[in-house]
């Protein structure tokens, strides 16, 4: 007869402990979906909701394997969506409209809106006399032409009484945006808010000499940023999607309530960023462009189909669409969490 000693049960006890544990591990792993998602630009402080995502366990908890990845511009993240190579990503929505125009067969969509009020905005010095769109006649304004906001400058200046001749522009690179405004080469740009805006004050240009005129205050109806999918791919389904949305939620309230903290997430993947800039960019995006008085009526990720197709219909008018589609083509609502847990706190 075999004898087993103490030491040897214990022993046997750990091992299969240890099977177990690899077991459950191998199963969890195998019922994990994976997901490819693509930012529209690098690495900054206002994508800390998609990172924190992953560092908190959000995408985990629904079995998801998100891997997120940076993108030189919109519209190379609107490519990578739409040819299948990403199953998702964060893209201007007007990028998403405009390329609808161009082809009407596409079939990505939106299906959660971030930024419910976009970031575009024409940044001046006050000591150059900018302080209201009609400042900017006879003036030298400098617009990268690969920036978003760029698209909505005919908008911006109709929706002003603005005569476009009234105004020098300039193309210039994105790199030297700041740099010529900072040294007083050019009397405003067009931008986006919370990068130029906070470039500019580490530039060492005081905070009371920027002048900071975001299009959604002086006419532009758009919206900005959202999450949008490829319905064509093999990973993005239905209860896919929807798990992935419950995720970014709990990381995007998660983000609101402590910025600060969530900043973190962005900046240990990047260790040239700046932990109290970046910072500062995420907390005027969660004010100006995340947390709205319409997120506070509609709830986060929802968008009013009625303004967006205003939206539509002014980006139509600015650049000659061609097709006719409605809000329904752009943003599909089926996707969303349930408007009680979308509510802002």
């Amino acid at each position: 007869m075999a004898v087993v000693s103490e030491s040897g049960l214990r022993n046997s006890a750990v091992v299969a402990a240890m099977l177990v544990t690899l077991l459950l591990r191998s199963n969890f792993a195998a019922a994990q979906t994976t997901l490819k998602f693509t930012l529209d630009g690098k690495l900054a402080g206002p994508v800390a909701p998609f990172t924190l995502g992953i560092d908190k366990g959000y995408y985990a908890a629904e079995e998801l394997n998100v891997t997120i990845d940076t993108a030189r511009d919109p519209a190379d993240a609107l490519k990578r969506i739409t040819s299948g190579e990403y199953d998702m990503g964060f893209v201007d929505i007007n990028t998403l409209i405009r390329s609808r125009d161009h082809n009407p067969e596409m079939r990505a969509r939106a299906v959660f809106m971030v930024y419910n009020r976009p970031p575009y905005a024409v940044i001046g010095r006050k000591s150059r006399g900018m302080v209201q769109p009609k400042d900017l006649k006879g003036k030298k304004l400098g617009a990268p032409a690969a920036d978003p906001a760029y698209a909505q400058w005919p908008i911006f200046l109709r929706s002003n009484s603005i005569e476009p001749s009234a105004i020098t522009v300039i193309n210039i690179g994105l790199p030297v945006r700041e740099p010529m405004l900072a040294a007083g080469q050019l009397d405003a740009v067009i931008g986006i808010s919370f990068e130029t805006y906070v470039d500019m004050i580490e530039r060492g240009v005081p905070a009371d000499d920027i002048s900071m005129m975001l299009m959604a205050d002086y006419g532009v109806h758009a919206y900005g940023n959202a999450i949008v999918i490829n319905p064509e791919s093999s990973a993005a389904k239905g209860d896919v999607v929807k798990a992935f949305l419950r995720a970014f939620l709990n990381a995007l309230k998660s983000t609101v309530r402590a910025p600060g903290a969530a900043v973190s997430s962005v900046v240990r993947r990047d260790a040239a960023l700046n932990s109290e800039v970046e910072r500062k960019r995420l907390e005027l995006a969660i004010e100006q462009n995340i947390r709205t008085p319409e997120v506070a009526a509609l709830g986060y990720g929802a968008v009013d189909m009625a303004r967006l197709n205003e939206s539509i219909g002014q980006l139509g008018f600015a650049h000659g669409f061609k097709t006719k589609f409605g809000a329904e083509d752009i943003f599909d609502p089926a996707f969303l969490p349930r408007a009680s847990e979308r509510r802002v706190q």
